[in-house]
């Protein structure tokens, strides 16, 4: 039998958490749940206030997003101004300044190939990475094409200042006198072989005329070491510099060394038939960075209208060259 003390400890306990535990754990209930309640109340309204209405924040983040696509419309379109420039400068260096000193087209592979998608990477996403890429890629293609023409106008800049030794080293003489001329001038290029009956190519041009007959060196230059190449017999050939080489082929005779300074209109050697020949006559070859070039185009230089018109339509297919 519990004592009367235990009973009023009890009553007490039970007294306490009827009055004070029990309600207080369900106002902390009720509490959370109202906060909780609150919570997802203002967060579905904030999602639906941001759907349909902007913030002060999204209209600053709007702003600042306009106007850097703003700026990179602008930026595109100087790059668009400044590449159209460019190769207005390009198309100018090509046809005016390199045309003056006879200069190829300078060019550096790569310089036209875009770079690896790669390299954009880190602009390639979100809904403005179209924009970005292609200013981007526009802007390496300005530098490098830029960097290209700074290259070009460099040497340019070098044959101005070598003009006048250019003006004497460009082979622009004929190799022989006129009048010593014999029979039509073999044409350079494709031409119809008169044996053969089929079109075979020609590096240089075949001048008719005596043994003996003087060959002089059309433009200043170094003799080149001479050696032996199938078919062409006694040659020499003359290294000008700035590109330009040229070559006397099948003469009976060679009037100077390898290394040695020849000048303009110098006689170098004399009319022969060696080497592949049917005949005597002067091969004439004009060699521009390695590759032949019609020799006419520069003999041109030395002659008036009429000559250059006379020459240039006797130019057919006459050959004094065997075949192997």
């Amino acid at each position: 039998m519990d004592s009367p003390q235990s009973s009023s400890y009890y009553t007490l306990y039970h007294f306490f958490r009827e009055r004070f535990v029990l309600p207080m754990r369900q106002w902390l209930f009720r509490f959370v749940r109202m906060v909780l309640a609150v919570f997802i109340a203002a967060s579905v309204v904030n999602f639906v206030f941001s759907y349909f209405f902007y913030t002060p924040k999204m209209h600053r983040l709007r702003e600042q997003n306009e106007a850097i696509v703003r700026d990179y419309q602008l930026l595109e379109q100087r790059v668009d101004a400044s590449l159209a420039r460019l190769a207005e400068l390009r198309e100018r260096d090509h046809a005016v300044y390199r045309a003056i000193f006879s200069a190829d087209t300078l060019d550096v592979p790569g310089v036209y190939t875009p770079y690896s998608p790669e390299k954009y990477a880190s602009v390639g996403y979100g809904r403005y990475a179209p924009l970005m890429t292609q200013v981007w890629e526009k802007m390496d293609a300005f530098a490098r094409q830029l960097y290209l023409q700074s290259l070009s106008y460099d040497e340019i800049e070098k044959l101005a200042v070598d003009k006048d030794l250019m003006a004497e080293v460009v082979p622009a003489i004929m190799p022989l006198d006129r009048k010593k001329l014999r029979g039509n001038i073999g044409a350079f290029g494709m031409r119809l072989h008169p044996i053969l009956k089929r079109y075979i190519g020609h590096e240089g041009i075949d001048l008719g005329a005596p043994t003996g007959t003087p060959v002089y060196a059309t433009g200043t230059g170094l003799v080149a070491d001479q050696k032996p190449q199938s078919g062409y017999g006694i040659q020499i050939v003359i290294d000008h510099g700035f590109g330009y080489r040229t070559r006397y082929a099948h003469l009976s005779k060679s009037l100077v060394r390898p290394g040695q300074l020849v000048k303009r209109g110098e006689l170098i050697g004399e009319v022969g038939s060696t080497g592949r020949s049917t005949g005597p006559h002067l091969h004439y070859e004009v060699i521009y960075r390695g590759r032949p070039v019609n020799p006419i185009n520069y003999i041109s230089r030395d002659m008036s209208e009429e000559e250059f018109r006379a020459i240039t339509e006797s130019a057919k297919a006459t050959t004094y060259e065997m075949d192997e």
